[in-house]
């Protein structure tokens, strides 16, 4: 932040051809200045009316005053001085006309560190590299501070168009990497906002900081623009929140705020009041490392379940391996383990490319968005080992199996029912324990059958690859075949919520490295595209990233493609088109309901896409398909889209 000094220094200044009778703003000094004409001179008042900060250059002189176009206070425009019986008084700066222009005196600001400067180190200490969010009018000293640790290379700030796309940006940042990334906004509606993809984070159990601005605590309570009850609002979302009013403890809230979202693996958030935003930092501030204040999630499990784990595994004839999404960093150890014990490894949806579709023994997802050849293959099982997941309806875990399950948070552990092994410990820890003790087995049965059942699923999925529906349409399954040629390995892919997701689950094979990231238990539509560019800027650009929607999804965030363009993100979005919100009419269908209200009027998106400076790739027709995808793949330095007209009921 900036503070006044006695020293002054003289400032030339340009204000354009200047009528008299006429102001205007001029920036100069970092301080912008209203500059006014008269028929007596120059004056030059600072910009901020100190009745509410309106601007004062944007004003008018009438009569001989200078007007506040926000509310008509009126002050001298040489002077500064308001009309007799009026207190405020604007800042007014000494004026020189000389040969060479027009020059104004303005006091030396020395640079100071702001309480905003520091609360921003401590959460950049913290690990916290990455912010997303929309700059305004109550959140402008903590912004200065962002841009402070921008130009030192500290974080990166990414503006995008909506809130709600913040949020589910550093939703999908924390899905991708675990680590937490901010989301930042004004105060009332920019904060409200961010409440979809917050809770979006929570229910995925993902760390997320939320950052809000708040009007100035000296108008809070009678109801000021844009005031609400923000903490209110955010109670039921947040696992922590706190307001900051004083520096004294103004660094342990920022450093408390990321403990929680990392430990927890949830929300906290801050609140920052307008004035507190502006208060300077304290002389020495007290160090707030993360050093010290968290532990490892290394968790060995307790001997007694380990025992009890690896009894049941040798017991088992038929055992089968469950990955959920919280499986996701140790897939290397669950397929050593699988190869181990000859057992096939099932997914979650949310766990999808975990394990890759072309490992011999990965039967794909499990569940009403997964394959056959899981289904069955569970149905057979005798025992279910399953790492990292939360048992949802959506995948249809079995209840009667004998299971074993592990997971390092103990509220997951038979959380829904009763479990006969519920093992307490990190996945990988407890893996890599388990593969010391149980005996190796060959299993040859059990990969033949997983193959055959493999290639009689991929010729019912070529031959529904072949179906037009009577619009001419491709199905869903033709697009996701090529995909499944073409998208690299390693790439990211957040996808959306609706038929077009479906799909994708039955469809799309996995290659190795791959990860996919959705909005799980929210189940939001519109997260695809805002998750895009939180997994962008995760990976630096260093990964491709692949998002998938239908065009009901795309529809609700489509403006941050001019984000992704802005940011130069080479992200490539694939939006299954079919004019409508094909899962509702589904569902109305399913219910012996007529359709109602599903149908959508869409732009050309293609098209759209390229308006807005990046690439777009329309395709009709099948014969069209694989060349628009890989076109499109190899976009560099902006972000592309291929339309892809669908069929809107098959899936």
């Amino acid at each position: 932040m900036k503070e006044r000094s006695d020293a002054t220094e003289w400032h030339k200044i340009d204000p354009g051809d200047l009528e008299p009778g006429h102001i205007t703003t001029v920036i100069v000094g970092n301080r912008a200045l209203a500059v006014a004409r008269t028929e007596d001179g120059w004056g030059a008042l600072d910009n901020h009316c100190p009745h509410q900060g309106g601007p004062l250059g944007d004003g008018e002189i009438e009569r001989g005053w200078l007007i506040c176009p926000w509310h008509g206070y009126e002050y001298d425009p040489l002077s500064g001085a308001p009309p007799e019986g009026y207190g405020d008084v604007a800042t007014c700066f000494r004026v020189e006309e000389r040969e060479d222009g027009l020059y104004v005196e303005l006091p030396i600001m020395e640079d100071r560190v702001s309480l905003m400067d520091q609360m921003v180190d401590v959460m950049t200490g913290w690990g916290v590299d990455t912010v997303f969010g929309m700059v305004g009018h109550s959140n402008l000293g903590l912004a200065e501070a962002l841009q402070h640790a921008e130009e030192d290379g500290r974080l990166r700030y990414f503006g995008i168009r909506h809130e709600g796309a913040a949020a589910f940006a550093a939703s999908g940042y924390a899905k991708l990497t675990h680590r937490p990334a901010a989301c930042f906004s004004i105060a009332g509606p920019g904060a409200t906002n961010l409440l979809t993809g917050l809770w979006d984070a929570k229910v995925d159990r993902v760390p997320i900081l939320a950052l809000t601005g708040q009007v100035d605590t000296q108008v809070l309570g009678p109801g000021a623009f844009q005031e609400i009850p923000t903490a209110a609002a955010f109670e039921a979302v947040a696992e922590w929140s706190q307001t900051v009013l004083v520096p004294d403890n103004a660094s342990e809230l920022m450093a408390l705020a990321l403990k929680h979202a990392i430990v927890k693996r949830d929300v906290a958030h801050l609140i920052f009041p307008d004035d507190t935003q502006n208060l300077p930092g304290l002389a020495d501030p007290p160090p707030r490392p993360i050093a010290g204040r968290i532990s490892t999630t290394e968790i060995m499990p307790p001997a007694q379940q380990l025992d009890d784990a690896v009894a049941l595994l040798e017991s088992a004839e038929r055992p089968v391996i469950i990955v959920g999404n919280g499986a996701r960093p140790f897939r290397n150890e669950i397929m050593a383990l699988s190869e181990q014990i000859d057992a096939p490894i099932l997914s979650t949806f949310k766990a999808k490319g975990v394990i890759p579709d072309d490992c011999a023994l990965g039967t794909g997802v499990l569940g009403r968005s997964g394959t056959p050849i899981s289904a069955a293959v569970m149905g057979r099982a005798d025992v279910l080992l399953v790492f990292g997941a939360s048992f949802s309806n959506h995948t249809g875990i079995s209840t009667k199996k004998r299971t074993i399950q592990v997971d390092y948070d103990r509220m997951m552990l038979g959380k829904f029912h009763p479990v006969e092994v519920p093992v307490w410990g990190e996945i990988g820890v407890t893996c890599a324990m388990l593969a010391e003790r149980v005996t190796p087995r060959d299993r040859p049965e059990i990969r033949l059958e997983i193959a055959e059942r493999k290639a009689r699923w991929r010729e019912e999925k070529a031959r529904r690859a072949e179906f037009l529906d009577p619009q001419g349409r491709m199905h869903p399954a033709k697009l996701f075949a090529a995909m499944s040629r073409l998208v690299p390995e390693n790439a990211v892919m957040p996808v959306d919520v609706g038929n077009n997701t479906y799909s994708y689950g039955h469809y799309f094979e996995t290659k190795p490295g791959q990860d996919v990231i959705m909005s799980g238990y929210l189940g939001s539509i519109g997260f695809a595209f805002p998750a895009a560019l939180g997994a962008w800027a995760a990976t630096r650009g260093e990964r491709k990233v692949v998002s998938i929607s239908g065009d009901g999804g795309f529809g609700q965030y489509l403006a941050e493609f001019t984000t992704a363009v802005k940011y130069e993100m080479d992200i490539t979005h694939v939006l299954l088109n079919n004019d409508e919100l094909g899962k509702i009419s589904r569902e109305q269908i399913g219910a012996y309901r007529q359709v109602w209200q599903t149908s959508l009027v869409n732009p050309n998106f293609a098209e759209y896409a390229r308006n807005c400076g990046g690439e777009g790739f329309k395709v009709d027709s099948a014969d069209e398909l694989e060349k628009a995808l890989a076109a499109a793949l190899e976009v560099k330095g902006k972000p592309s889209l291929v339309e892809v007209r669908v069929s809107a009921r098959d899936v």
